[in-house]
């Protein structure tokens, strides 16, 4: 079942230029269709830990995880509403925009009880101008009770997704960078959360150790499959403090190109039907943490190279499936 409606791609707009907006559902268009104004996202880091740091699978995280960053002590993080004021006024200032999306981003957050959840969950959506929340988590955290929270919101009225952490649908690769889930995880969650009517976004990684770039293909095709309604697509960053940033040093990791990425990214917004929102095409990273590849730094220039790799070959999102027509010339 689509819980979207499809969007019409590409859009000609002989007026002016066309843009990746025009050939990528992006969620910032689909927000605006949606809501009939710009919603912005503000992160929050409301202090969860992991099971793959904390013992309960693994200890030191995911091999592309910076433990360096991570601090336990959740006195020490600024009260949600804190967090969101602060993200406010930033985006505020630099676009004038006046309802946000309260994104409950680092780590897993539904990694704690019902109760304590719903409390971060109430004081984020007390807010007058936070029109509804954003869960990034894992496939292996999502019980029953947790999803049945999360549709209580929607059934309110509130914008709800829920980010399940996917990376690659291949175990191989995440056994390889130490994710202590598999595939079938993720499965379970996105039926679960489909029976309660929640849209989900799935987390993929492209240049993960030992993928090429038809692995990332046949991930989202597997993804799709299980049907999605939200992408989120990065390249993978070797930082500080990781595991993978040893791998690195020591010749046994070599990331991606920017031309490689940019091929990558069109390739998957060919394949992807046009009712699915991309959340976002490219991850940027920290430059004091940042090892490799520098150019995940300059998110523009990347964004920039993917459209005009879709235009140089004149093609937009889900051209490339059976349904869709000829580009627009």
């Amino acid at each position: 079942m689509t819980l979207l409606p499809a969007a019409p791609l590409p859009i000609k707009r002989p007026d002016r230029q066309i843009t990746l907006a025009d050939r990528v559902h992006t969620f910032g268009q689909f927000m605006l269709e949606r809501h009939g104004r710009r919603i912005h996202k503000v992160a929050i880091n409301a202090g969860f830990t992991c099971p793959n740091r904390d013992g309960s699978k693994s200890r030191g995280g995911c091999t592309f995880c910076n433990n360096a960053s991570f601090n336990p002590n959740s006195k020490q993080i600024p009260p949600v509403t804190a967090q969101l004021e602060s993200g406010r006024q930033v985006i505020r200032k630099r676009t004038g925009a006046h309802s946000y999306l309260a994104y409950f981003q680092a780590y897993t957050n539904t990694y704690a009880d019902v109760e304590y959840l719903r409390s971060l969950y109430d004081q984020a959506l007390a807010e007058p101008d936070v029109i509804g929340i954003s869960v990034g988590t894992r496939p292996d955290c999502v019980p029953g009770a947790i999803l049945d929270l999360l549709a209580e919101y929607k059934d309110r009225d509130f914008e709800v997704w829920l980010e399940l952490g996917l990376q690659s649908c291949f175990d191989e690769t995440l056994r390889r960078v130490n994710r202590g889930h598999g595939f079938s995880e993720y499965r379970q969650a996105t039926r679960a959360a489909h029976q309660r009517g929640l849209p989900v976004c799935a987390h993929l990684i492209a240049g993960l150790p030992g993928e090429t770039a038809e692995h990332v293909l046949v991930t989202l095709e597997r993804v799709l499959d299980e049907e999605v309604e939200g992408l989120k697509l990065h390249p993978l960053h070797v930082v500080k403090g990781t595991l993978l940033a040893n791998q690195w040093r020591d010749g046994e990791y070599e990331p991606l190109t920017l031309s490689a990425y940019i091929a990558i990214a069109a390739d998957l917004v060919e394949r992807t039907p046009p009712h699915v929102v991309y959340h976002r095409l490219t991850g940027t990273a920290s430059a004091y943490l940042l090892l490799a590849p520098d150019w995940c730094v300059y998110k523009w220039r990347v964004l920039n190279g993917i459209e005009k790799e879709l235009r140089v070959r004149g093609t937009w999102q889900g051209a490339l499936l059976e349904t869709q027509g000829l580009p627009h010339k």
